[in-house]
Order: C-alpha cells, then structure tokens, then sequence
C-alpha cells in the first residue's frame, strides 16, 4: 500500500508583524503540524518565524524557501533552508511549492504571493490580509483556515 503523499500549506504574510499577528501565525503553524501537513514559507522573520515556531511547537515539518543565498539566514524554526538567490521573485516558489496558501496581513510582498497562487489556481484562504479578489476564502481563525485549506486540497 501506498502511503498517502503529504499536503504542503503555504503561509504568507509580513516579514514584519506586530506581537497579535505573530501569535495568530504561530497557531497557523501549529495547525499546520496538527494536520499532518508541510509547511512552507519564506523562511525569514514575521509572520514566517512566527509560523514555522508554531509548527515546530507540534513536531512540524518546516520548509523556507529564501531570497538570498545563505541558508543560515532561515529563521531558526525552519528544517528545510532553500536558498535561491533570487531576491522577491522567490515569492513565486513559495507559491508553486504549495497546495494552498494561507494568507495573514502583509505587504506588497504578500500581495504578489495572493496573486501568483490566483493565477495559478491554488487556493488562498485569507485571514485579516489583503481584500482584493472574491476568490480569497476569507476565515476568521486559524483552526477554520488549516481545516479549509486541508479540505480543499484532498477535494482536488
């Protein structure tokens, strides 16, 4: 018997966040790890520390796909540093190497992660972030957010 492949939930959002939005990505993360699902991130501060420490809280998987060319740059909650030297553009791959996205407040950064998982048909389920398409699932906490993605991604 096969084992069941694992869902990769992406979480975007402020490098830099205030101490209310560090918390709510945190429990992102440790819903993450709860579900049994990878997370991916970009693997710096913010809301990217904040999740992937959540997920590591539960025994987690972390992925951080970085901007620079050092993986000793990745947060220290990140198991898998992958270094791109690509700058913002990353963005994109952190986008691709998701099966959904769960989108927290953010800046332009994260609007251009909302739109390439739009574009790309991926879905993101927002949580007090950027309001510009009806296709964002919007959730009012993290235990609706994890449970919506999950659900999602086994539908497909």
């Amino acid at each position: 018997m096969q084992k069941a492949k694992p869902i990769y939930i992406g979480v975007i959002g402020g490098g830099d966040c205030s101490e209310e939005v560090y918390k709510l990505a945190e429990e992102v993360g440790e819903r993450i790890a709860n579900a049994g699902a990878v997370l991916v991130c970009g693997g710096l501060g913010g809301v990217m520390e904040a999740a992937a420490r959540g997920a590591k809280k539960q025994g987690g998987i972390t992925v951080g796909i970085l901007p620079g060319v050092d993986k000793y740059q990745a947060n220290p909650f990140i198991d898998f540093p992958i270094v791109t030297g690509l700058g913002e553009v990353r963005n994109i791959l952190v986008v691709r190497n998701s099966d959904a996205l769960i989108a927290l407040p953010g800046e332009f950064g994260t609007l251009t992660e909302i739109a390439f998982a739009l574009r790309l048909g991926k879905p993101v389920i927002g949580i007090s972030t950027w309001d510009v398409s009806e296709k964002i699932i919007k959730t009012k906490d993290p235990e609706e957010a994890v449970k919506t993605a999950v659900k999602l991604v086994k539908s497909t």
